[in-house]
């Protein structure tokens, strides 16, 4: 049964949106109507109208369609409870489509839902959405359809959607006070230097004597936030700009982020979180049984770094002319000793899979110490910096006064 979008009017005339499943659009007006509200639009979320626009606006839709995170492993970790428990996989669309508030999430299910009752399977309907589910997902779900462990398999894409997102979590609550500290001690010195400062400095323009270096470094950067704050202000929004723009540039891009692997805390940090989200997706595409050669160029997407990317892609061609990925990875220089060690003895085991897992985990965990390391020492070096500019401040302010005071009780 197809899903449909509608927008209704309440009795008291205001809007309302939401998806509904029928056999047509007229169902769906009456079922509004039987429901006391005037439908307004009513439109299929797959439909195929025979006006071409209508059908490029479908497609690019379907395109741009994306999920948070937080969402896609909500919605994997409640498709793989479902299916475990024997719910067929239409029905369990339908059942995460009810249990969300999210709209896009609902129209995604059942848009989902409609392609697999239309004789699709289910990595060919959710291949219709690659900005809403990735290329390790799709391919993952084929080889459990394929294998007929399609339950098993989502299981781990739970557990890997989950733990992508605790690392998402875990970088951007370990940024997001070093930044705000960072944006808030510029803040507070700049409006100390550009209001506080000149109002107290305005009793030392009529002494006759020689003021101390310090007080004059202190004016000097005053007079310069209040003549030029602006200007330098919108010069740094402006680079920023620029340099944003320059990364869409794919060599400098990656001559960026060749830069930041050779720098000594951002490199170590840099390759250990590429590296462990590298070996966990390795990891659960060769567990659902996709081809080595298949699962490393999916896993080379998940690589944010370009140089260790296309250390990747390099590797998988050494594969594929018969070169062991371990001596592969090795070759690139990019990848820890641990991680090549594991995949060699992963390789002569048999249990590939699970030495992924184990390299992934020992990377996680030693992200995770450097960043509490890293955050034990910036925080507060940050706060006694914070702290010995403000004193410097009050110093320069403070010094005329005193000398002044002595030369009165002198």
């Amino acid at each position: 049964m197809p899903a449909f979008e509608y927008t209704a009017l309440e009795p008291g005339g205001r809007e309302t949106r939401g998806i509904m499943e029928g056999d047509n659009p007229r169902q769906i007006r009456d079922r509004l109507r039987e429901m006391k509200l005037i439908p307004v639009d009513v439109e299929e979320t797959r439909s195929k109208s025979k006006n071409s626009k209508k059908s490029n606006a479908g497609d690019k839709s379907r395109k741009t369609t994306r999920l948070k995170a937080s969402d896609l492993a909500l919605v994997t970790r409640q498709l793989a409870t479902l299916v475990s428990s024997g719910t067929p996989v239409p029905d369990a669309m339908e059942a995460v489509s009810r249990q969300t508030e999210r709209p896009v999430v609902k129209s995604l299910m059942l848009s989902v839902r409609s392609s697999i009752q239309e004789g699709k399977s289910l990595a060919q309907a959710l291949s219709a959405y690659p900005r809403a589910f990735p290329e390790i997902y799709t391919a993952t779900v084929q080889a459990g359809n394929e294998s007929g462990h399609l339950a098993p398999v989502l299981e781990r894409l739970a557990d890997y959607t989950e733990e992508r997102q605790v690392m998402r979590q875990t970088i951007t609550k370990a940024l997001m006070y070093p930044t705000v500290l960072i944006f808030a001690s510029i803040l507070i010195v700049a409006l100390l230097l550009a209001y506080v400062v000149p109002q107290v400095t305005e009793v030392f323009a009529d002494m006759n004597q020689e003021l101390p270096t310090l007080t004059k470094v202190i004016i000097g950067l005053s007079d310069y936030i209040k003549t030029w704050g602006l200007l330098t202000a919108a010069v740094f929004v402006g680079l920023v700009f620029l340099f944003k723009r320059a990364m869409r540039f794919d060599g400098f891009h990656t001559r960026v982020h060749a830069l930041l692997l050779k720098l000594p805390l951002i490199g170590k940090l840099m390759r250990g979180m590429n590296t462990a989200q590298f070996a966990r997706t390795l990891s659960i595409l060769i567990a659902s049984g996709v081809e080595t050669l298949h699962a490393l160029n999916i896993a080379a997407q998940v690589v944010s770094n370009r140089p260790m990317r296309e250390a990747v892609t390099q590797a998988a061609g050494k594969v594929r002319e018969g070169a062991k990925l371990a001596s592969a990875l090795e070759r690139t220089g990019y990848f820890p000793p641990l991680l090549v060690h594991l995949i060699a003895s992963g390789q002569n085991s048999g249990q590939l899979d699970k030495m992924l897992d184990k390299a992934a985990t020992h990377q996680e965990r030693e992200f995770n110490a450097t960043i509490g390391m890293v955050l034990a020492v910036f925080e507060p070096a940050i706060i006694l910096l914070m702290g010995g500019v403000v004193m410097a401040i009050v110093a320069g302010i403070l010094m005329p006064i005193f000398e002044m005071n002595n030369m009165v009780t002198a």
